[in-house]
């Protein structure tokens, strides 16, 4: 018989669960699975944000968007299509339910136990499959399914002695390979951050002048000092460097942006002599708002279109 045995939702960034279904089977194959469960939650922001792991007899499926993974255990034989409208609701009820802050703030294990009786009266509709099928269109969801297959992870991906340590990258079907965060992205710019960026380039801009302007005067007087030039080329080097950061997610990038932000006050340090204190100001000041928005601007799950 095919049915959905159990779900869960768990935060991204470090595997805590937030809510679960409260009655699944106590098989030991069902058990088996949600030992996977575990191990999945520990590296869900390392997957894609749509994900199938075939276990034998059961399925595990999950889907991930905004900071929050939703996991489901079924048979093997339960329908792809229904295993992932079934998470997409789960993913609708919970944003609207829950605002970020409050699943981003979370320190308790299953803080929103609640959620469970919302999970458990849609098990049921999903476990009776005439009840869906009035209720909304499959086909929408089978193209979607052909056209951007779940990412398919095998059990000898979980037979590492650290868990984990071969699944950061695979074959992602119809998409060729994948990199280690393959659905980070960040979340959407605020005005602050288009006024940082901005000014960060304005910043570059002034510096890579300067640092032309001390060629020249190099190359006229001999007595003039090269790591000037150096300085000054570096300082465009890192408000650049800044821009991108704010741009583009990249590994460490919270610390890539404070060694950044530390390079540009060593080079206005240096610069002492030709720039005045309020230009010093500016362009430390500008750093550190740089700085700033960067470690604002957090990467955020692909939020799933299943066109349901």
């Amino acid at each position: 018989m095919s049915m959905i045995l159990s779900a869960s939702v768990v935060r991204v960034r470090d595997g805590l669960p937030l809510s679960a279904s409260t009655d699944y089977d106590q098989s030991t194959g069902v058990q088996e699975c949600r030992k996977y469960f575990k191990m999945l939650s520990k590296k869900l922001s390392q997957l894609p944000d749509r994900c199938t792991l075939k276990t034998g007899q059961y399925n595990i499926n999950f889907i991930s968007s905004l900071g929050v993974s939703y996991m489901m255990l079924c048979t093997e034989n339960y329908p792809s299509v229904l295993a992932f409208c079934f998470l997409d609701e789960l993913q609708k009820e919970f944003i609207t339910t829950y605002n970020m802050m409050k699943t981003n703030t979370a320190i308790r294990p299953y803080c929103f136990i609640e959620f469970d009786n919302f999970i458990q009266r849609t098990k049921q509709r999903y476990n009776n499959t005439r009840s869906l099928s009035t209720k909304m269109n499959l086909a929408d969801m089978q193209t979607e399914i052909k056209l951007r297959p779940p990412y398919q992870i095998s059990v000898s991906e979980l037979g590492s002695a650290n868990g984990f340590s071969h699944i950061a990258v695979g074959e992602y079907k119809g998409t060729g390979k994948i990199s280690a965060a393959p659905h980070q992205r960040l979340e959407p710019v605020s005005l602050p951050g288009i006024v940082s960026f901005v000014l960060s380039l304005l910043c570059g801009a002034l510096n890579l002048i300067r640092g032309f302007h001390a060629i020249e005067s190099l190359l006229q007087n001999e007595g003039e000092d090269f790591s000037y030039v150096i300085a000054f080329f570096l300082g465009t080097a890192a408000c650049l460097y800044q821009c991108y950061l704010f741009v583009y997610y990249t590994g460490w990038r919270n610390a890539k942006s404070f060694l950044t932000f530390g390079l540009i006050c060593l080079c206005n340090m240096y610069l002492y002599e030709l720039r005045n204190l309020w230009q010093l100001f500016f362009h430390v000041t500008v750093g550190a708002f740089s700085t700033l928005q960067i470690r604002l601007r957090q990467p955020q799950g692909k939020s799933p279109d299943y066109n349901v």
